[in-house]
């Protein structure tokens, strides 16, 4: 997972926008969720919503972050052509994930294999961040002070938020062996 991605189309500058949250974010989801849903059928084993607006109260970029798990990642033939037929651009290939995205660049469908480190990080974070007023409010600030910068590269943003998700990621997991966490059935 840390060998860097193919990124399709090259590095972007993207000016970064926060949005305080939205309430209107989950039923984006779920109607994204349906067409992925009737691209892939039982292809797709999970449909979750992840990322920034998928936790009330977060301020975020105003794009649906989508999971979807599948029996094989590296299998794109299962998948990828589905998704590109109702509109997706695929944007980024490495080993164990794939993302592709909605032309007007505000949905990213991450697509990750069953039961994978991919899924269970993006769950896990999602759900402690929802459980976690302080995390969250620690990570939105973060946000807020790092969307003040002018970055060559979205990536670049990302990476910057790296150390303290790392550090959140440890209390997550801390708490998820704890209570004996795992992900439950889709959103």
């Amino acid at each position: 997972m840390d060998q860097q991605p193919e990124l399709i189309g090259g590095r972007e500058k993207r000016v970064i926008r926060l949005a305080e949250y939205d309430p209107d974010w989950p039923s984006r989801f779920a109607r994204e969720r349906i067409r992925i849903l009737e691209a892939l059928g039982s292809t797709a084993r999970r449909v979750d919503h992840i990322g920034s607006t998928s936790v009330p109260g977060l301020a975020a970029k105003p794009i649906i972050d989508i999971d979807v798990s599948v029996p094989d990642v590296e299998a794109e033939d299962d998948y990828l052509g589905a998704l590109l037929a109702v509109g997706y651009e695929l944007r980024v290939r490495q080993p164990g994930h794939r993302m592709v995205r909605a032309p007007a660049l505000d949905v990213h469908v991450h697509i990750c294999g069953v039961g994978s480190d991919w899924e269970r990080r993006h769950l896990l974070f999602r759900e402690w961040l929802r459980r976690d007023a302080g995390d969250r409010q620690a990570y939105a600030d973060l946000k807020r002070q790092l969307a003040r910068h002018d970055w060559e590269d979205m990536n670049a943003y990302a990476d910057a938020k790296s150390c303290l998700i790392g550090q959140i990621m440890a209390r997550a997991e801390e708490w998820a062996r704890a209570v004996d966490w795992e992900p439950c059935s889709a959103e």
